[in-house]
């Protein structure tokens, strides 16, 4: 197996993000599920888009979200997604390779628009998101650069690109392709409602093709089937070598050898915005995993940099996190 060029190589939707402050009111009124992923068609996209109050835009995707967490603790790190040729599609690119991600995807020439999700906070910090998947999901197998996979220790994939069958042969390709350079493959079942739209997909990617999975407690239950915890983690810690299922202020639980670890939260002095706090614990854990630490640090690594990002606006970092890791003593 040759050196690897890249610690980890994210797959995902390439989606810019427009974050607007909501009331509950507001998303009963339009009929959005709260703290959840709506899928949306472009027409809706426009409507929501006009009725943002004093949106802000900034790249997004949770995949691209982790991996620029990834760049933030220093890791070396490179994105696969797709994106149109127009204005939120450059500003994809440009924020993805000034925060020294590659990122070299063609761009789709025609059709529809680069992928935007409307994501409007409540006050109470939950993050209700609005997706149109436009050029996203156009993403196919000759869209997979076979090399950058190759070249990565731990192929990260985004379980929502399962939401188009041209992008899931190219999610199972890559996983392919880095299982035989002997690379691990890492997933994140993404939300709920994915998990209902593509449980037995997801459960034989789990069983067979990942290393590493990474879940919320209601992704976990989804998955499973049940509204036992303990039963679901059972489950997984069956079918997977190594998992993270983050539990809120309850921390999150840990499975590797032997018994489940669980590890604490980090404190928050307020909760602004929850738009990337999974896509952040996965960047810290995946830091920690890719520099061979402890689980329960990597874990750790997890909660600061989830600490971080829903203590302002916006789905990634704004103070970097290797100096958080380092104030808290772990290097790597």
């Amino acid at each position: 197996m040759t050196e690897a060029r890249y610690d980890v190589v994210g797959l995902g939707n390439a989606i810019v993000d427009v974050l607007s402050r909501a009331t509950d009111a507001f998303l009963e009124e339009w009929g959005i599920h709260k703290n959840a992923m709506n899928l949306i068609e472009e027409d809706r996209a426009e409507a929501l888009t006009q009725a943002a109050v004093e949106p802000f835009y900034t790249s997004g995707g949770s995949g691209a979200n982790t991996i620029a967490g990834l760049a933030s603790f220093g890791a070396k790190a490179a994105y696969i997604g797709k994106v149109a040729k127009d204005e939120l599609g450059s500003q994809f690119t440009r924020e993805m390779t000034a925060g020294g991600v590659p990122f070299a995807t063609k761009p789709l020439e025609t059709g529809p628009a680069t992928a935007r999700s409307i994501i409007f906070v409540t006050d109470d910090g939950h993050r209700s998101m609005n997706t149109f998947l436009g050029a996203s999901v156009l993403f196919s197998k000759e869209d997979v650069d076979e090399e950058v996979v190759r070249a990565g220790s731990i192929l990260y994939l985004e379980g929502y690109l399962f939401d188009k069958d041209e992008a899931k042969e190219a999610f199972i390709f890559a996983s392919e392709v880095a299982k035989a350079a002997g690379r691990k493959v890492a997933l994140t079942l993404s939300d709920r409602f994915c998990v209902d739209r593509h449980r037995a997909s997801f459960l034989q990617l789990v069983r067979n093709n990942v290393d590493i999975v990474f879940a919320n407690e209601e992704e976990l239950l989804a998955l499973y089937e049940t509204d036992d915890f303990d039963k679901a983690l059972d489950a997984l810690q069956a079918d997977t070598a190594i998992a993270a299922v983050t539990r809120s202020e309850k921390g999150s639980v840990v499975i590797g050898d032997g018994e489940p670890i669980v590890v604490s939260a980090e404190p928050v002095e307020k909760v602004v915005d929850t738009t990337g706090a999974g896509d952040q614990y996965a960047a810290g854990f995946l830091y920690g995993v890719s520099r061979g630490l402890p689980l329960a640090t990597c874990a750790h690594l997890g909660h600061i940099a989830a600490a971080e990002v829903i203590s302002h606006f916006g789905p990634r970092p704004e103070t970097p996190y290797k100096s958080l890791a380092e104030k808290a003593g772990i290097y790597a």
